[in-house]
C-alpha cells in the first residue's frame, strides 16, 4: 500500500522535486514497536512537561500510540487547519524546507529511526515530523509563527559554504540511521560536519535563520526560565531529550534572537542551552526582528552583495517593479562603494509582480543580463517619469538617445520599447546601443538589443526567482515513484508481529497464551540481546494471570540486560509504564 499525501494543498512545482510517498508496508513489526514505545513514553513524561497546546494538539491531530501514522490521515486532519503534510526524503534543502512551511505544508520524512537510536536520531523522522511537529501546529499563533519563519526562511541568502555543509550535515545522517555504517564511518561523517562549519566564515542569513529555528521549533521552551515547558519538536520526539533538558545540565537562557544566533547549531549531541520564550507572541516579534536585517527587506547594494556571495539564482527587484533572476555575477560600484551597474551570468528572466515578462525568460536572456542602477545626472528619477517627462528626455519608440546616469555610466542607443509597471517605467529596450563607463565598454552595439532595467534603487533581493514555475519550467519533471517491495520479515520481527496482532485482539484465548509462551522461549533460544518484545510481553503478562508464570523471568532478563548503558534508561523507563 502506497500512500501520497499532497491532495488538500496545492504544492508548488518547483518544489515537487523534493517530496517522495509513503510505503506504509515498508515498516516493520520492530518499527510499529519503536513508534509505539517513544509515544507511551512521551505521552507519560511529557503530561505534565510539555505546553498545552502539544497536549490538546495530540488529540485534534489523530496520531495514534499503536502504530506509525499514515500520512493521508494526517494530511486530513492538518487541512482543518488550512495546513497540510508533504512527504519528503530525509533531509533537503533549507530554502525548499522554509518555502513548504511558507506555502502552509509540513515535511515529514517518513523514515523511521533504528531501535539503536530509539532515544535520539539527528535524521528526520516520522516520530520528529508526526509526533514532534504536527500537534502543537493546532496552535494558531505558534502556527502563524512557523509559516512565517517559512517565509522568511525561504528568502535567507545562503553561501557556497553553508550549502558545503548541508550536504554534510545531510550524509551525517544517512551514516548515522544506516545499521552497517562502521564507527570509522559514523566519526569521518561527523569530522566533515566539523571541518565544514569550520569553512564557514561569518553567519549568513540562512544560517541565522537556521539557528533561529532550530532553537524555537526544534528545541524552544516556554513560559518561565526556572518552570519553562517544552514545545520544541525536537525535545517532544525524543525521549531521552524531553527529560534531559529539564536537568540542571541544561543552561535555560530567555529567549533573543541575538543569543539564538550567537552558537551554532549542535546536530548530533543532546543540547546543553535551550531559549525560553515568554510566549509565542515573543517569538513573532523575534521573526520580525530577524526579517527587518535581512536582503528582502533591505534592498540596495548590501542586498546585492549577498546575493553576488550566495553563487546561486536570485532575484533583485527595483523600486519600479521589475525583478530580475539569476545568478549575479558582477557588481560595478562607485567610490562611494554603491552598486551602478549589475550582471548576471547564465539564464537570467525579468519579471514584474512575480510573472515573468513575455519575451524575457531564460531562453532569450539564455547568457545574462546587465542593467545599470541610479539617477539620471540632473537627479531625474526615471522610474517616475510620464509620457511628456519620457518625452523631454528623448525617450520615445523610435529615436535614438543619450542618457546619462549621474554615477558616470551612459547609454546611447535607440528606443524599440517600452514597458510599464501600471504607472512606472520598468524596462526600456535600445537597438544599436552602447552602454560605458569611464571609458570602458559594458554593452556593445553589436551583442543586439540591450534592455536595460529601470530602477534609480534595488529594494529588495534574495535566492531563488520571482516566477519559480516559468524560471525552473525546464528542470521541473513528472515525479515517477518506484515502490519498493517490502522484504520478508525476518524470525525476529515475526515475533514481534505475533505479539502485536494478540495484543490489538485483546483476546487471550488459550491458543494465544501458548503463542505468546513460545515467543518468550524463542526470544531466549535465538535473541538474548532483544530488550523491547520482552518489555511488551511483561506489560501484557502482568495484567494477564494466565501469563503471571513469565512476569519473573522477564523481569530478572531485562535486568540483566540493563546493566549495559545504552539500555539501562530505556529499560528502565519501559518498566516503569509497566
Amino acid at each position: 500500500m502506497k500512500e501520497a499525501a499532497f491532495e488538500t494543498k496545492i504544492i508548488p512545482p518547483h518544489l515537487k522535486q523534493y517530496l517522495s510517498e509513503q510505503n506504509y508496508d515498508l515498516y516493520t513489526p520492530i518499527d510499529h514497536a519503536v513508534w509505539r514505545y517513544v509515544m507511551r513514553q512521551n505521552h507519560h513524561a511529557l503530561k505534565d512537561k510539555a505546553h498545552a497546546a502539544f497536549v490538546d494538539g495530540l488529540k485534534m491531530s489523530g496520531i495514534e500510540t499503536e502504530k506509525i501514522p499514515n500520512v493521508a490521515e494526517m494530511n486530513e486532519s492538518l487541512s482543518k487547519i488550512g495546513w497540510g503534510a508533504g512527504i519528503v526524503n530525509g533531509l533537503i534543502p533549507g530554502a525548499a524546507f522554509f518555502e513548504l512551511l511558507a506555502n502552509g505544508i509540513l515535511p515529514i520524512a517518513t523514515e523511521i529511526r533504528q531501535i539503536t537510536n530509539i532515544e535520539y536520531t539527528p535524521a528526520p523522522d516520522i516520530i520528529h515530523e508526526a509526533a514532534g511537529h504536527a500537534p502543537i501546529l493546532f496552535d494558531p499563533v505558534f502556527r502563524e509563527y512557523v509559516q512565517k519563519i517559512g517565509s522568511i526562511g525561504a528568502k535567507a541568502f545562503a553561501t557556497k559554504e553553508k550549502q558545503e555543509l548541508f550536504e554534510a550535515v545531510r550524509n551525517l545522517t544517512i551514516v548515522m540511521e544506516d545499521p552497517k555504517s562502521t564507527p570509522e564511518e559514523k566519526a569521518a561523517a561527523q569530522k566533515l560536519v566539523e571541518e565544514r562549519q569550520k569553512a564557514i566564515v561569518g553567519i549568513s542569513e540562512a544560517e541565522k535563520i537556521s539557528r533561529v529555528f532550530w532553537r524555537t521549533v526544534e528545541y524552544g521552551l516556554i513560559g518561565e526560565v526556572n518552570n519553562p515547558k517544552i514545545y520544541g519538536a525536537g525535545l517532544l520526539s525524543s525521549v531521552g531529550e524531553s527529560t534531559h533538558c529539564f536537568t540542571d545540565a541544561v543552561e535555560k537562557l530567555p529567549f533573543s534572537v541575538e543569543g539564538a544566533t550567537e552558537q551554532p547549531k549542535n546536530i548530533t549531541e543532546m543540547q546543553a542551552q535551550l531559549f525560553v520564550c515568554k510566549d509565542f507572541d515573543e517569538l513573532m516579534q523575534g521573526a520580525e526582528e530577524l526579517a527587518s536585517t535581512m536582503a528582502f527587506r533591505v534592498g540596495g547594494t548590501e542586498s546585492l552583495d549577498k546575493a553576488l556571495k550566495s553563487k546561486s539564482v536570485a532575484t533583485f527587484e527595483f523600486n519600479s517593479g521589475l525583478s530580475v533572476t539569476g545568478i549575479v555575477h558582477a557588481i560595478l560600484k562607485d567610490e562611494n562603494g554603491e552598486a551602478i551597474y549589475v550582471n548576471t551570468t547564465g539564464a537570467t528572466a525579468l519579471s514584474i509582480n512575480n510573472k515573468q515578462l513575455d519575451g524575457h525568460g531564460t531562453d532569450y536572456h539564455a547568457k545574462g543580463f546587465g542593467t545599470p542602477i541610479g539617477l539620471l545626472k540632473g537627479d531625474i528619477r526615471l522610474e517616475e517619469c510620464d509620457d511628456a517627462a519620457l518625452k523631454n528626455l528623448g525617450i520615445v519608440v523610435g529615436n535614438f538617445v543619450d542618457l546619462e546616469f549621474s554615477s558616470g555610466v551612459s547609454a546611447s542607443g535607440r528606443v524599440v520599447n517600452i514597458i510599464k509597471n501600471e504607472d512606472k517605467i520598468a524596462l526600456i529596450s535600445f537597438e544599436d546601443c552602447t552602454v560605458t563607463y569611464e571609458g570602458k565598454e559594458l554593452f556593445k552595439k553589436e551583442w543586439g538589443t540591450f534592455d536595460m532595467g529601470v530602477g534609480s534603487s534595488v529594494v529588495s533581493a534574495y535566492p531563488g526567482a520571482a516566477d519559480p514555475t516559468s524560471y525552473f519550467s525546464d528542470s521541473i519533471k513528472e515525479i515517477e515513484f518506484v515502490m519498493e517491495t517490502p522484504a520478508p520479515l525476518t524470525e525476529l520481527e515475526k515475533l514481534y508481529k505475533e505479539v502485536r496482532v494478540i495484543r490489538e485482539k485483546n483476546t487471550f484465548c488459550d491458543d494465544c497464551i501458548s503463542k505468546l509462551i513460545a515467543v518468550h522461549g524463542e526470544l531466549n533460544r535465538d535473541h538474548q540481546s532483544d530488550w523491547l518484545l520482552r518489555l511488551e510481553l511483561l506489560e501484557i503478562a502482568t495484567v494477564n494471570p494466565k501469563l503471571a508464570q513469565l512476569v519473573e523471568p522477564l523481569k530478572a532478563e531485562l535486568e540483566a540486560l540493563r546493566i549495559e548503558d545504552s539500555l539501562k534508561n530505556l529499560i528502565t523507563n519501559g518498566l516503569k509504564l509497566v
